[in-house]
């Protein structure tokens, strides 16, 4: 049975309006109402079952009757999906040969593999590259007086980093941010034929640039993340060329959308609520200062969800929330309600930037949790940190000083104006 032909009296039916720019703004006081009175519903535009507490969104995390996929069990047939999209054949095929959207055994031997290069201490040895880039970055924004946080501070840092982790060399990083805007635009509800016709073309484009790269690295390694994967092996396996253009695709777009939106919303949040801005400011001078911002960061991360929606497809036939699933049915998890459940969190709507424990679900749960989820922290904790050092008399551009991006599923700010004398 569709998803969307379940039976009202086993779940009411509700229209989420991920299009409308003021739901988009501040998806907040709706998703509390839907908590409190539908806290699971059947949303028959995006034909799919929608959950917004905390714990029914865990437990769909970690249960294993649950993917990203169900294409590795059943044909299109057996599920009943449309046949694919000729207008998107090459982002499909790109999804289909990520670690994301994979489920096991091919998961866990991209993950596997994947891992071996991407480690906790390449990580961790960042630390001083990124010192040097956030104080060029600031250099000159005080003279400016106003500035768009965004494209001046948010976003260099985390396209630059992992496009040199990477060793996409420097003449081709300016693409990397349109290419992965265009990219994600298509995870979007409401994306239609102009959003698949700059996908297709930013797979395409992304990918010839990083099969050149590959190849490069094949004949002459280097100290990066590329030279890593095209030789990493274990027992024997190896990643095939699509699979190592299309990890590195989704690590240049994971790797920065997160910080991006995730920083430009975490400032407006302490800029708007000032008292907590002034904590982060007298903290930030001191040398050992630096948990105290990842602290901070795990709130904000809660606070104002960056990916505020994911997606599971059932595996099985199951029983959800009282309603009968089939295989290949959709469920949407509400990351950002779950982070708002006062069920979960003690006074989910107040910003407390000492909030321990803090089990928001911003970077997933189970064996899908965001692998590059140590990067982003360690990016949004040092960007905040020396924002706070450097410009601590910073203030909000006025009230119209933020302007979304239009996205729900990955939300951000396009602009956020700052200056650094009150208004």
């Amino acid at each position: 049975m569709p998803v969307s032909a379940l039976p009202a009296q086993v779940l009411p039916t509700f229209t989420l309006p991920v299009s409308d720019p003021a739901f988009v703004r501040d998806p907040y006081p709706l998703l509390a109402q839907l908590r409190a009175q539908t806290p699971a519903f059947v949303d028959p535009g995006m034909n799919r079952v929608v959950l917004t507490r905390h714990a029914e969104i865990s437990a769909v995390l970690r249960d294993r009757r649950f993917g990203r996929s169900a294409l590795h069990r059943y044909s299109r047939d057996e599920l009943g999906w449309p046949r694919p999209d000729p207008a998107q054949a090459n982002f499909d095929a790109f999804n289909s040969n990520h670690l994301l959207d994979s489920e096991p055994p091919k998961h866990t031997r991209l993950r596997s593999l994947v891992q071996l290069a991407f480690t906790p201490r390449r990580v961790e040895a960042l630390q001083g590259r990124i010192e040097e880039l956030l104080t060029a970055q600031l250099h000159g924004l005080r003279e400016q007086g106003s500035f768009d946080l965004v494209s001046a501070y948010a976003e260099p840092l985390p396209v630059t980093v992992i496009a040199e982790l990477l060793g996409v060399p420097e003449e081709h990083r300016a693409q990397l941010r349109p290419w992965s805007a265009a990219i994600v635009k298509l995870y979007e509800p409401s994306a239609g034929a102009p959003e698949q016709a700059a996908a297709e073309r930013a797979v395409l484009d992304f990918s010839a640039l990083l099969r050149e790269l590959a190849a490069q690295r094949r004949a002459e390694p280097r100290d990066d993340l590329i030279t890593a994967l095209v030789q990493v092996e274990q027992d024997g396996d190896r990643l095939t060329a699509q699979e190592l253009i299309d990890t590195c695709i989704l690590l240049l777009n994971a790797g920065h959308e997160a910080s991006v939106n995730g920083l430009s919303a975490g400032v407006q949040a302490l800029l708007r609520d000032r008292q907590h801005w002034e904590t982060l400011v007298q903290a930030a001078p001191q040398e050992d200062s630096l948990p105290v911002f990842r602290r901070a960061v795990e709130e904000l991360l809660r606070f104002d969800t960056p990916l505020p929606m994911f997606e599971r497809i059932a595996l099985e036939p199951l029983t959800l929330c009282g309603a009968p699933l089939n295989p290949g049915d959709r469920v949407s998890l509400l990351y950002a309600s779950g982070n708002r459940d006062p069920q979960r969190f003690d006074a989910p709507d107040e910003l407390r930037l000492d909030r321990d424990p803090n089990p928001h679900l911003t970077f997933g749960l189970g064996i899908h949790y965001c692998l590059g989820a140590p990067l982003a922290r360690l990016e949004l904790a040092m960007s905040l940190r020396a924002l706070c050092r450097a410009l601590p008399d910073l203030h909000l551009g006025g009230p119209d000083a933020a302007q979304y991006t239009g996205g729900f599923v990955i939300r951000g700010l396009d602009r956020l104006t700052v200056q650094v004398t009150p208004p």
